[in-house]
């Protein structure tokens, strides 16, 4: 039996998730064809990889020391492949994004669309997650690059701006808060909130900003925890409370006039939005096309806003 690099493949996926339902979604296999792939490898060792522990597994010794080589192995697959698509001259490959909530609704689309006419042969593979979510992506290598709006801490993830963000208060025509051309950080606490989930960007940063003026994120009345910044805008414009989102997802909603935009008196809500990828990876000829492109889109993009 040869030892083929498919079932080298579905090990390692089993073996960093420790979890045969991950590693078949993350192949876009069945779990019954990721369980006979590594019960053929298993033969073909001749030893267990993992130990079964009812609804969990673990690698055993054997199946650590496979781990450890099959990590080294794909790596230089990885590599193989690029530097030969290196050599061809054409940009070509797969580049897997992934890119917080505002960043992938609002600022993504356009940039993606420009890339693809000027780079047809690449193949983009988005995740969209919250920023917490992209960065451990990012230190998992699960994606080769990110964009992301909250600040990253991690000193082996390299950050490179794209644009400065301004977020803002919405509310619904008629809120307490109209009448007011600004408002008092304090009087935030007075009405309902609708609140993005612990880990994006956008809380981190208002919290930040809170912080800074002697307030606590906890302070809000927090009636409503949503994930993503569409869900927050329809449950504003519903009346449930008001909230603070990012300037860029409010084009629509400013034509419409289905919203009101408030800014903090005596202060600016600003956050940098960001790329991020690790310092010592490689990156791909299509990847760091991708990088200078994006970048000479924010810079148009940040212009019309």
């Amino acid at each position: 039996m040869s030892f083929s690099d498919t079932r080298l493949r579905v090990f390692h996926a089993v073996a960093k998730h420790l979890s045969f339902t991950r590693a078949a979604e993350e192949l876009y296999l069945t779990q019954p064809a990721v369980t006979f792939q590594i019960r053929q490898l298993e033969e073909h060792f001749n030893t267990r990889l993992f130990d079964r522990h009812h609804n969990r597994i673990s690698l055993t010794d054997a199946g650590e020391t496979v781990f450890n080589y099959a990590e080294r192995i794909l790596e230089l697959y990885r590599e193989t492949e690029k530097a030969i698509n290196e050599m061809t001259g054409e940009t070509r490959g797969i580049i897997k994004l992934g890119a917080s909530t505002t960043i992938g609704e609002y600022l993504l689309p356009p940039i993606l669309s420009g890339y693809h006419e000027h780079f047809p042969r690449v193949q983009i593979r988005l995740s969209i997650d919250n920023t917490r979510l992209v960065v451990r992506k990012l230190e998992d290598a699960t994606i080769d690059m990110g964009m992301v709006e909250g600040p990253v801490s991690n000193k082996n993830i390299a950050v490179a701006p794209c644009f400065e963000d301004e977020l803002v208060v919405i509310i619904p025509p008629g809120h307490p808060f109209e009448s007011m051309d600004e408002i008092p950080i304090a009087r935030l606490r007075e009405h309902p909130f609708v609140s993005r989930e612990e880990g994006s960007g956008t809380r981190m940063v208002i919290s930040e900003h809170m912080s800074r003026a002697g307030l606590s994120y906890d302070h809000l009345d927090m009636i409503l925890e949503l994930g993503t910044t569409e869900s927050v805008k329809a449950a504003v414009e519903g009346g449930v409370g008001f909230s603070i989102i990012s300037s860029v997802a409010l084009r629509k909603e400013m034509q419409l006039q289905s919203l009101r935009v408030r800014r903090i008196k005596g202060m600016k809500f600003k956050r940098h939005l960001n790329f991020v990828f690790q310092k010592q990876k490689f990156r791909s000829k299509a990847v760091e096309e991708f990088l200078n492109f994006a970048k000479q889109r924010c810079a148009v993009l940040h212009a019309d806003i």
